[in-house]
């Protein structure tokens, strides 16, 4: 299970994964593999073909964009225009407005649904640049035989939306719409939203299965009301209650403090991605018990 976090906690899902590998213990073979959000895109990454070294490989290969200022960055004007031009601070404000204006999960979805059509101004060329942007971060653009689901939110109803490879919607579209924090993703007559408005981690999509193993990078943190359920301790608690053994990894001191409002930077990338590894490398040991 693969949570959100911006361009920081891609980085780090995929430099964990490599120190794993390295250190013998595969976690991309997995029977099924669930990413929301910068999730999404790791999933498709990690299900490519491509090996989790290779994809390390080119996060230390990137040349690092200046830092944000402090409190200003949300990653490149190509990000910023996907958020409306509002920054990682300024969208929490916006969406933290939302949250505590709500009475629940289903009506926080609805509300955020409808505030993110009523800022929607795009004629649709939004959802052009922002689609080549993520087919770009694909080594490969066809939905795998593995089983990867990817939510996201209908922006018209409100509901959630799973993707897989049989809803008849393209990888890169499905990792698009869930990834896309404000600003509605369009694919046909339909919008979509940012998967994590379905449920912070999406965890309880691994319902049935024996072991799961969940990589937060916001450390199971829920800007949500708790009794709302949509926390990550929730879900673990009704995964353990059906009977899968649940293990959680979240960032230690290694990668930064780069998960925050501006872990859409893209200077956190690199010192992410290095935590990451020396984590996967770090836990190696331990974890092959639970995975093998």
């Amino acid at each position: 299970m693969l949570a959100g976090a911006g361009a920081a906690g891609n980085a780090w899902q995929l430099g964990l994964i490599a120190g794993l590998a390295d250190a013998g213990v595969d976690v991309t073979v997995a029977d099924l593999i669930i990413g929301t959000s910068a999730g999404s895109t790791v999933a498709a990454q990690i299900t490519s073909g491509t090996r989790p070294a290779e994809l390390y490989a080119a996060i230390l290969a990137e040349v690092p964009p200046p830092r944000a200022g402090a409190g200003s960055g949300s990653g490149s004007g190509s990000d910023r225009a996907r958020t409306g031009q509002l920054s990682g601070p300024a969208y929490m404000d916006w969406s933290n407005e939302i949250i505590g204006a709500a009475d629940g999960a289903a009506d926080m979805r609805r509300r955020i649904a409808a505030a993110a059509l009523e800022k929607d101004a795009s004629d649709g060329s939004g959802t052009n640049r922002w689609r080549d942007i993520v087919a770009a971060r694909l080594p490969s653009r066809h939905w795998p035989k593995q089983p990867v689901l990817i939510p996201a939110l209908d922006a018209r109803t409100g509901e959630p939306v799973v993707f897989d490879r049989h809803s008849g919607i393209d990888l890169v579209d499905a990792v698009a719409a869930s990834t896309s924090a404000l600003t509605p993703y369009r694919i046909g007559e339909r919008r979509y939203l940012n998967g994590g408005y379905r449920r912070s981690s999406n965890a309880d999509l691994a319902a049935g299965y024996g072991r799961v193993l969940v990589l937060e990078p916001f450390g199971g943190r829920s800007r949500t009301p708790l009794e709302w359920g949509l926390d990550l301790a929730t879900q673990v608690d009704e995964l353990r209650a059906g009977g899968s053994r649940v293990e959680t990894v979240f960032p230690d001191a290694g990668a930064g403090d780069v998960f925050n409002a501006n872990a859409l930077d893209p200077s956190t990338r690199l010192p992410a991605a290095r935590g990451g590894y020396d984590q996967g490398q770090a836990l190696a040991e331990r974890l092959s018990t639970f995975w093998k």
